[in-house]
Formats: structure tokens, sequence, C-alpha cells
């Protein structure tokens, strides 16, 4: 534990100018003791950490500093490339030049065993991407045009913070100066979006944190799905909720949040697909099957 801690305070310090004993000690969940006595082991093993002790105390590198490619094992440096490798999937101008130097530095060609493509089938899939990444970087704010779960627009203008890739989407985390707290947001419903020129100072996240959501409600669904869809069962549920019947049908029994999202899914298996149970859900797809029907009838 205290190799790894040590380890990840002089990656912290490289991406600082400065940092306080105490930050690091909340960080680690240790006493500042403990903090200075790490310090004091970095000190003794080359790496050049400048200290000021006191109530505001905290740490830098001298400047010119440059981390040693021998504190990084065979499986570390393996580990970075493989993730840079991942990184180039979503296409940052700057990943494949880094990729480069630091497998000449480490003496490794990037074996390409592996690549990640998050990008869909569509045409327009970056969902302004780089432009986030821009901000987050060069903290600049953006403003754009936001269109929540149900469908309601606002204009938000946030501090970027954070890119997130979650349950096969794209988010956005950042501090909404319209609610002034942090907030999440879903990429492909942020439009019109513009990266301003003006600049923002890096606030303490430490006291900040998402808002609590309730629990989503969850209904207990039993789905019997026909042999003709069989690719889409494996595609959208794990074989533990799968059970194939005599017929050869296929009885799908999962738990998911109500939701438009929910219906569309199901509603996705067209007429393939038959709710067993709960009744409501049922009649909530009949419904909209026969609204569908309606709104495609020839005139």
């Amino acid at each position: 534990m205290k190799s790894g801690r040590l380890f990840e305070i002089i990656y912290i310090l490289l991406g600082r100018e400065f940092v306080k004993a105490r930050e690091l000690a909340e960080r680690f969940e240790v006493t500042t003791r403990t903090i200075y006595r790490d310090i004091d082991a970095l000190s003794s093993a080359g790496i050049p950490v400048y200290a000021e002790k006191g109530k505001l105390g905290g740490f830098s590198l001298l400047p010119g500093f440059v981390l040693n490619k021998t504190l990084l094992n065979e499986q570390e440096q393996n580990e970075i490339l493989l993730a840079l490798q991942g990184l180039a999937s979503v296409k940052t101008e700057e990943t494949e030049s880094i990729l480069q130097k630091l497998s000449v530095i480490f003496n490794k060609s990037a074996v390409n065993w592996l690549k990640v493509d998050f990008t869909d089938w569509s045409i327009h899939n970056d969902y302004y991407f780089n432009d986030f990444k821009t901000a987050i970087l060069e903290r600049r704010i953006v403003e754009f045009d936001y269109y929540s779960a149900s469908g309601v627009k606002t204009h938000r203008r946030i501090e970027p913070v954070q890119i997130i890739f979650k349950s096969r989407s794209w988010y956005i985390k950042g501090f909404c100066l319209k609610k002034q707290d942090l907030r999440l947001f879903k990429m492909v419903r942020a439009k019109k979006l513009k990266l301003t020129d003006e600049t923002f100072i890096e606030r303490d996240f430490l006291t900040l944190s998402l808002p609590e959501e309730e629990p989503p409600k969850l209904v207990d669904l039993k789905l019997k799905i026909a042999p003709g869809l069989v690719y889409r069962i494996y595609d959208e549920f794990d074989e533990s909720v799968v059970e194939e019947q005599a017929d050869g049908s296929y009885l799908v029994t999962v738990s998911w949040k109500e939701d438009n999202w929910m219906l569309g899914v199901i509603m996705s298996f067209g007429e393939y697909i038959e709710v067993l149970e709960p009744d409501y859900i049922r009649e909530l797809v009949r419904d909209k099957a026969s609204r569908l029907a309606e709104n495609n009838r020839s005139s």
C-alpha cells in the first residue's frame, strides 16, 4: 500500500505546482504526519521534493524534474501503453504522438492487440468530445442548450471537469453556473455548444459532490421472445436471466427501471416479443403499439 501511495504522490506533484499536506492526507485517508514521512522517503530515494511545514504547509517538485522510466516496472509500462491505445479510440489528437514517445522511452513496440471503438455506426457521433476535452484542459467555460430526459430544453454554462463513459454513453461532469453545483450531462443531449474564452479557477471539489438521486423504480419483467431474434437476446440480456423453452422461444426475467427507455427496448423487438408480467406493462406496450399503428395508418 505504501509503495503505491508514494508512486501516486509523485504523479500528483508532477501535475500540480503546490499540494497541501492536508489535501494529500484526506485523499489517502492517512494523517499529515504519515504524509510527511512519505515525503521524507521520496527525498531519500532521490526525488527532489520541496516541503513547506506549518499550518499551510505543502509540497512541490523542483522545476525541471522528469520522472525516470526506471520507476515503472515492466508490467506498469505495458499497462500505460495499453491505456493509451484505449484512449486512441476517442480520437484525441495528442494520443498517437504520446504513445510513440513512450514506446521509445520504454524501448517497446506498441503491440496493437487491443482495439476499443466507442463510436456507433452513424456519421455524426463525436458529441463535441474534443471541444469538451479542450475546455477541461484549458479550464474554459462552455455553454450549450441541454435537453433533459423529459425533453425540457435549458441553456447551461458549466466549468467542465471530467468526461465519463458509462453504460454505453458519454457524459460530461461540470460545475453548473446556473445551479451552482456539480452536475452530470449526457453529451448526446448537448446542442449548439460554444467553447468560450472565459476561463475559470479550479474549485475545491473535495467539498462538492453530485446531488444524490432517488433510487429508480424497478419493475420485475417476464418476457417471452421468439427464436427469430435470438441474436438480440444475447445482445441485451445476460445469459443468467435467459431460459430456453421447449417450443424454441426464450423466457427472460429481468428487473429494469420503469421509463420510456424500457418501453422502447421492449417495442424494438416488434412482433417477436410478448410481455407476460406484469399486466400493467403489457397494457402500456399494447397501447403504445396501437398508437404507433394509428400514426402510420395510410391516409
